[in-house]
């Protein structure tokens, strides 16, 4: 055969050109199709559409130091924009698939810490000049650079802890694992179900989801995680319909009276940048600030590394593509939620429901964020999932994340300590930000202690000193008296 004859063959055989979207996604080029990143987008928004109820729960449930409290309808409101347009932006501009929202955590600082002291506005003001300040660290190469001075098997421990972590988010967002009340004095801080038992047609249906969600795995469907999520939403649909469930937890699984519902927007642009320096002073502002930049920065750090590096999208020295857009558009996300009053957005480690099913690119987040801009409108609609079906999604991303312990060296301790005290402090403090905090002050110590201290990024030595004053704040505020 001749050399225009195999040329020709080898044209006929090719596959079609890619499209523009194609490209400027990356799609092909990624190993996924656009079937994978709509499966994948849908998947991440069941994942994480509870902030939809939760993030109003918590932030109207508080009273600012007036006593004021926050319209849950407005804030639903809130909360659904910012998700959408910050998640939308973050797929064009970061092409990552990786959603944002309103963070869990920092929500709670806001409703429980900052609030008492200060007027809503105040606070809310204090998340944007958080946010601010941490583009600035961003546009200054900090941040990113911190990122790059991260040993390549530590970013792999922060992975697997995530993994672990977003387990047990799912073990406990389905009621499978519950938290003794103080009250009981016992010795046990967790127990099986709310009695130490699985009793309850919500657990069967997430026990049942568990197991459907594996074996689809396994069997290796396509749209394996989605699939389980859909199924098991028809399944409590039919339940809560004959059977009498006494509660579902957040979300109930009924037809809602009504699918359309009007939005409110009244809390945008409701902050005071400068408002809370006036309220509780200087000093108290820079530690509460302060708190807030370290948590956002890390959590966003752990996040995106571990889901870039489950979407196998690092490179051979473990950096993230274009990593820098990511960590600027992270920052806005902050601004952006501190703006409207939605509280801090950042990067949703429930993005690796949508990796799970393939996602790579960020055209899944165009899904994912046109169905928190549908659910401005169709909330009642959007929110009929419950946990018990959605959480055996992170369960099986937990399991997907966890393989990567394999890439650890477990012999050698100044990789192995800060490792377990990584993969360990995630789950059990409930926070990512502790989990690296921890692993980060170990690596310095036994580099430290086996005298092996040049070895360490200067970065890291920083990061580290900063960590002993996060984890040892309260003694610092108290001698500082505030």
């Amino acid at each position: 055969m001749s050399e225009a004859q195999k040329t020709a063959e080898r044209q006929a055989g090719a596959p079609p050109e890619a499209t523009g979207v194609d490209r400027f996604f990356r799609i092909t080029e990624r190993g996924s199709t656009f079937g994978r990143e709509i499966r994948g987008g849908f998947a991440t928004f069941f994942a994480m559409a509870y902030i939809l109820v939760l993030n109003p729960l918590i932030l109207g449930s508080a009273k600012d130091k007036f006593g004021e409290q926050l319209d849950p309808v407005q804030l639903t409101t809130a909360t659904a924009l910012v998700a959408a347009v910050m998640t939308i932006v973050m797929g064009v501009g970061g092409n990552l698939p990786l959603a944002l929202a309103a963070g869990l955590g920092l929500n709670a600082v806001v409703a429980f810490q900052l609030a008492p002291l200060m007027s809503w506005d105040d606070a809310m003001g204090l998340i944007v000049l958080e946010g601010l300040l941490i583009c600035v660290l961003v546009v200054t190469g900090l941040r990113e650079a911190v990122m790059h001075a991260i040993p390549q098997q530590l970013k792999q421990a922060i992975s697997v802890g995530i993994g672990l972590f977003i387990a047990l988010i799912g073990f406990v967002d389905a009621g499978f694992v519950t938290r003794i009340p103080d009250a009981a004095n016992t010795t046990v801080p967790v127990q099986l179900g709310s009695t130490g038992t699985l009793t309850g047609w919500p657990m069967l249906v997430f026990c049942v989801g568990v197991l459907l969600t594996i074996g689809l795995l396994a069997r290796k469907v396509r749209g394996a995680i989605l699939v389980s999520i859909v199924t098991m939403t028809v399944v409590a649909l039919v339940i809560n319909a004959i059977a009498d469930v006494e509660t579902w937890g957040l979300t109930t699984p009924e037809w809602p009276d009504t699918i359309v519902d009007a939005p409110d927007f009244g809390l945008l642009g409701q902050f005071s940048l400068f408002g809370a320096f006036g309220q509780v002073g200087v000093v108290t502002v820079v530690l509460l600030v302060f708190t807030l930049i370290l948590s956002d920065f890390f959590d966003t750090m752990g996040t995106v590394v571990g889901v870039s590096a489950e979407a196998g999208l690092l490179d051979e020295e473990g950096k993230v593509p274009g990593l820098g857009k990511v960590l600027l558009i992270d920052g806005a996300a902050a601004v952006a939620g501190g703006a409207a009053s939605a509280s801090s957005a950042t990067s949703y480690i429930e993005s690796a429901a949508g990796v799970g099913e393939g996602a790579r690119t960020g055209f899944a987040n165009l899904v994912t964020g046109s169905l928190f801009g549908l659910a401005l409108f169709l909330t009642p609609l959007l929110t009929i999932v419950p946990l018990q079906a959605a959480a055996p999604a992170l369960v099986a991303v937990g399991f997907l994340m966890m393989t990567q312990v394999k890439h650890i060296e477990w012999d050698r301790y100044e990789i192995a300590v800060p490792a377990f005290l990584t993969i360990a402090v995630m789950p059990f403090t409930y926070s990512i930000t502790n989990g690296i905090g921890a692993g980060f002050l170990a690596y310095v110590l036994v580099k430290t202690v086996l005298g092996r201290a040049k070895e360490v990024h200067w970065l890291l030595w920083g990061t580290s000193a900063l960590f002993l004053v996060y984890f040892a704040i309260d003694p610092i505020e108290q001698l500082l008296g505030v």
